[in-house]
């Protein structure tokens, strides 16, 4: 078991469940360190005291809140924690909800909650069992790095997972990011419909880090000094401009099905769809067929201006 970041109990009526809270996620992104170009010397952040110049531990590091300039109130962990909160050490369940009433920006990081002990056995199989059988999930009060927050209780593969969750007032307004006033026929609705049909998974977990992928082997190549990778074919298209949306559409239906080894409509593309095909074909082939027609010109030109000059 991953090294519990906290541990209190969860509140539930009457009934107490000791748990730990365990993160339910890792973190596989591949970080970089600074360098110095010319010497490869590390380059570190320093905690510089600003008043001596003196490089301080972390064991010389407090809490202070700035209340007015140059003037700072120092406030201590041990402060905190005698704070009269019921929500300090106790994630506090106030209200069951249907989990599809939950807006998805709302939730945060995530966490196991793992028992503290047999005697939070029973009671955590019991929220567990309720909260199967009601098909809801629980908003929970709790408090962690300084702050109040709210929480979503639900159940993952017979465990308890607690999301952290942003207040209301926290959420921005999209009212002024949507675009207004747009006039879209039947038929482009129709075909974006099938586009999510033919695009439609049963879940998403084949889906990997490419990007870690290719960096790992970037990396991989620099230190045994190879050759860096070749880019892999296939995967990036030069950007298009489609002024047709149908045919965009009608070509993205067709692509998805071909994807899947399914056959199109009739077996084959329609002429309207080959005329616009993917992004990247439809640029490729626009600027071939313009350098051709350019090379072609170029020798009819210079002897035009020959015979002008001979003349």
């Amino acid at each position: 078991m991953p090294r519990p970041l906290w541990t209190g109990a969860i509140s539930f009526g009457l009934v107490t469940i000791p748990i730990k809270v365990v993160s339910a996620t890792e973190n596989h992104s591949i970080s970089f360190h600074q360098y110095h170009l010319e010497d490869m010397g590390r380059v570190r952040t320093r905690k510089v005291c600003e008043l001596d110049g003196e490089v301080l531990s972390q064991d010389e590091i407090g809490k202070g809140y700035e209340v007015a300039k140059d003037r700072t109130v120092p406030v201590t962990d041990e402060e905190l924690d005698r704070m009269p909160l019921p929500t300090a050490k106790a994630i506090e369940i106030v209200a069951f909800v249907d989990a599809g009433s939950v807006d998805p920006v709302r939730i945060s990081d995530s966490y196991y909650l793992a028992v503290d002990g047999q005697v939070a056995a029973k009671p955590y199989t019991l929220l567990r069992k309720a909260l199967e059988r009601s098909d809801k999930v629980a908003v929970a009060k709790f408090a962690w790095h300084n702050r109040e927050r709210l929480g979503l209780l639900r159940v993952r593969d017979d465990a308890l997972v607690l999301h952290a969750m942003r207040w209301p007032d926290e959420i921005r307004s999209p009212e002024s990011l949507a675009p207004r006033d747009v006039e879209l026929e039947e038929g482009e609705i129709e075909r974006a419909v099938q586009l999510t049909d033919s695009m439609a998974l049963d879940g998403i977990s084949g889906f990997k880090d490419r990007y870690r992928e290719a960096l790992e082997e970037l990396i991989a190549a620099k230190s045994e000094g190879k050759e860096l990778p070749e880019p892999r074919e296939g995967e990036e298209e030069e950007p298009g401009k489609v002024m047709d949306l149908m045919a965009a559409l009608n070509a993205s239906v067709e692509a998805a099905r071909e994807s899947r080894g399914e056959e199109g409509e009739g077996g084959h593309a329609t002429v309207h769809e080959m005329k616009s095909g993917t992004r990247g074909r439809a640029a490729k082939k626009t600027a071939k067929t313009a350098k051709s027609a350019s090379a072609a010109k170029k020798p009819a030109k210079k002897a035009a201006a020959r015979k002008r000059t001979a003349s």
